[in-house]
């Protein structure tokens, strides 16, 4: 018959018909495996026919490659071996890296101990016996290692003291006169305390918007001091305040910085008291009255102690016209300050309350020391710049180990004696 096969050999075709694999199913079936990354391209071994197809997050890379010899078992296993390595570097990375969180966290557990210790001690032993406690060596050495910050405001108060016997009454009053004034510019008033200021209304109008200006750039940062801003107001007050206060120093360009330091560590009135006091220390006083003569006399005793302690760095410095007034203007008027991180910024302000003028200048050797090697490679324009702004990751530390190895004796004369002899 023409019928090339009967019904068992027709059940057979069908059979194997329904058997056969989708095109779907033909492809996963040339598929020898599906990698999900490169590495694991590399721990597979190459058949000869091979598609490979490596997903990364939004990219599907295929490479269809045909009729290539298998890959040799030394290549398969120098592979391994890469990965292994890679495997076990990322681990030692991970290791590291949580020993690193680990002595860190320990660290700041162990300094944060330390600092409730001495807040204890500052506010049970020291601070009810200041007078005859403030002078010891044990309060000497932990002045040193930093004042806690819950009880920074007080010392400082303590330490910088009230010649000047200025009281909370007597803010208010130069508060609202500074109100006053403000009122009175606003309206193009020109007549209010012209008496007693000694200044035109213009000179009193540019004072008012310098104080405005430098408040919106008084640690821009942290946006606290901004308009609109919690300290923003109070900024405000306590120098509008000391303009009708000391009307014959007026505002000058720094003085928001150290009231702004000021503020974070005391209520607004105490602040007002120690800025005014701070302000009327004789090296403060100098600068920001700009009295040339005296300046230049903290110049010359500067420059003194920096040729004895850093006799390398003041041959460089001289070399390139580089004085001191180019870069201690700026740390003197805001008490480094503006310079330095903010926290150690007031490390700082412990030892200058404690010390006097004399840390301020001890400091800037130890600044200068610190950074010695990286200065004596640079330029006029790049010290300049370097010195403007000092790196954010400087240490306490770092900065204090440099400064104690400052020696402010020369010739076995004391930095006053120095200073007075210029």
């Amino acid at each position: 018959m023409g019928d090339s096969g009967g019904p068992k050999e027709y059940e057979d075709r069908v059979g194997r018909a329904s058997k056969s694999p989708s095109p779907k199913q033909n492809v996963r079936k040339s598929l020898v495996i599906e990698p999900l990354s490169t590495t694991a391209l590399i721990l597979e071994d190459r058949p000869a026919r091979l598609l490979f197809c490596a997903y990364t997050d939004r990219t599907i890379l295929c490479n269809i490659h045909r009729n290539l010899p298998a890959k040799p078992a030394e290549e398969a296993q120098k592979h391994r071996q890469e990965y292994e390595e890679m495997v076990a570097q990322a681990k030692r990375r991970e290791f590291k890296e949580a020993q690193r969180k680990k002595k860190q966290l320990q660290e700041r557990c162990k300094l944060e101990e330390s600092i409730g210790i001495a807040a204890l001690i500052w506010n049970n032993e020291i601070l009810p016996n200041w007078e005859s406690m403030c002078c010891s060596r044990k309060v000497r050495e932990m002045w040193w290692q930093g004042i806690p910050p819950n009880v920074r405001g007080k010392v400082w108060s303590l330490a910088i003291g009230n010649e000047l016997n200025i009281t909370h009454e007597l803010y208010d009053i130069f508060l609202s006169r500074a109100k006053d004034r403000w009122k009175s510019l606003s309206m193009g008033g020109s007549d209010v305390e012209n008496e007693d200021s000694g200044l035109s209304a213009s000179d009193r109008e540019a004072s008012l918007e310098l104080i405005k200006l430098d408040i919106s750039r008084t640690f821009p940062s942290l946006c606290i001091f901004q308009k609109g801003g919690p300290y923003h107001d109070m900024l405000h007050s306590i120098l509008g305040a000391y303009t009708c206060y000391r009307p014959d120093v007026g505002y000058v360009q720094g003085m928001s910085f150290i009231a702004a330091v000021l503020i974070l560590n005391l209520d607004t009135a105490d602040a007002f008291i120690a800025f005014s006091n701070l302000l009327n220390k004789p090296c403060q006083m100098a600068f920001f009255r700009v009295d040339h003569g005296l300046m230049l006399t903290y110049f010359a005793a500067f420059e003194v102690f920096f040729e004895e302690n850093l006799p390398r760095l003041f041959a460089h410095f001289k070399k390139h016209n580089l004085t001191p007034d180019i870069y201690l203007i700026d740390w003197i008027f805001t008490l480094y300050s503006k310079s330095l991180p903010l926290d150690l910024a007031c490390r700082v302000w412990d030892v200058f309350c404690r010390d006097g003028e004399e840390f301020l200048f001890r400091t800037a050797l130890g600044i200068l020391r610190l950074f010695e090697d990286i200065l004596t490679r640079m330029d006029f324009i790049h010290i300049a710049q370097f010195l403007t702004k000092l790196p954010e990751d400087l240490t306490a530390d770092d900065l204090f180990a440099s400064i104690a190895a400052i020696q402010m004796q020369s010739r076995n004369k004391k930095w006053s004696q120095v200073r007075w002899c210029r």
